[in-house]
């Protein structure tokens, strides 16, 4: 890769905090075989907060908004915990800004896995394959909220707030994706409690009038959570609002054996945004234990929605799946001797190298 040159595609770097800069050098080994693409990295999260005070500096931002597709690796950690601005508030920032109203986060439990999943056995073979699309800059997350006092004891509120704009634009776009897998989408919500969850079923089933092709269900948050235990594979497109779905794509995660699995997506507007569902892990970081699968995985999901390499995203997935069919993180291990993160994705970039190879 070859960074300022015109005619390349730009990607914005930001390898955060904890494992971050891990994990990234391995999907840049990864993206270091493929032409055309200009990397920049940027300050964001805690160590941009450390530098500047501020975890979406403006300079970062400005990148960002400028580029064709960020990468992220991971934010945050307990050293920034009592800092007026954290570094999740500049991840919420960076999604409202790049207008990515849409996270994407499959869940699959690849064969050579199956041993490691918490899940019986009878149910894992069943098979497990998800898209959770989550909507990403509205309700409670971006709601009012605030502290008060009231007779003597201090309370707190958060409001959850969707209009029927945010919910009309991420029911499409989760329509649009069942077309393409198996035309069945579960929306969640809470419609017996919730006035916004009223909204939001009543304006998926004016969509799904568009869609008459797939069918639709929908199910209370509690009920979907109890069910992505009792039998997954009912599952194929999950529609949820934002803090459903953050909380019910890190179940499905651990369905896969590891929340370092999973990659996701954020789309909306001109940018997309593209970074494994993990956390920084500060515990491990600096001791090459960080499992890259997500990170590497998240960038194949970036070259397939922001650049419509479809051919180059599909060779990533069966690299991922042809190193863990010979080598294991000590998260997925399940016994087996482990190799550290950067000897996987050594794996991974030589696998993924040899595929495009073959694969003219």
């Amino acid at each position: 890769m070859h960074k300022g040159r015109q005619n390349m595609k730009n990607i914005v770097l930001l390898k955060g905090d904890g494992i971050g800069p891990e994990i990234a050098a391995q999907a840049v080994k990864v993206l270091s075989l493929l032409k055309g693409f200009a990397l920049q990295e940027e300050d964001f999260g805690g160590c941009a907060i450390d530098k500047t005070g501020e975890p979406l500096p403006n300079g970062t931002l400005q990148a960002a908004l400028g580029a064709d597709a960020v990468l992220l690796a991971a934010v945050g950690g307990p050293k920034w915990d009592a800092c007026p601005k954290r570094p999740e508030a500049g991840l919420l920032g960076l999604r409202s800004a790049l207008k990515a109203y849409a996270n994407l986060r499959p869940a699959v439990i690849y064969e050579d896995l199956k041993r490691i999943s918490p899940l019986k056995d009878e149910i894992v073979s069943r098979g497990v394959d998800i898209m959770v699309v989550r909507e990403l800059t509205g309700g409670i997350y971006f709601g009012k909220r605030g502290r008060g006092t009231e007779d003597g004891a201090e309370y707190a509120y958060d409001t959850e707030k969707y209009s029927e704009k945010e919910i009309e634009r991420i029911a499409r776009m989760a329509f649009d994706i069942a077309l393409k897998r198996s035309k069945r989408i579960c929306s969640v919500d809470k419609a017996n409690v919730l006035e916004s969850s009223r909204l939001w079923r009543s304006v998926v089933n004016k969509v799904s009038q568009d869609y008459p092709e797939v069918k639709l269900e929908h199910m209370y948050v509690d009920n979907a959570a109890m069910q992505l235990v009792r039998d997954p594979s009912q599952f194929d497109v999950l529609l949820t609002s934002n803090m459903f779905g953050d909380i019910l794509s890190d179940e499905a995660s651990m369905l896969t054996g590891s929340i370092g699995m999973l990659p996701s997506a954020s789309l909306g507007g001109k940018t997309g945004l593209y970074e494994p569902i993990h956390g920084s892990a500060p515990d491990i970081a600096g001791r090459d234990m960080a499992n890259p699968i997500g990170m590497v995985l998240s960038l194949g999901m970036m070259l397939k929605y922001s650049f419509n390499m479809d051919r180059e995203s599909l060779l990533i997935e069966k690299a991922v799946r042809g190193a863990i069919a010979c080598a294991r993180t000590i998260d997925i291990s399940g016994g087996c001797k482990s190799v550290g993160c950067d000897e996987m994705g050594d794996i991974i970039a030589g696998n993924f190298e040899r595929l495009l190879r073959e694969d003219v």
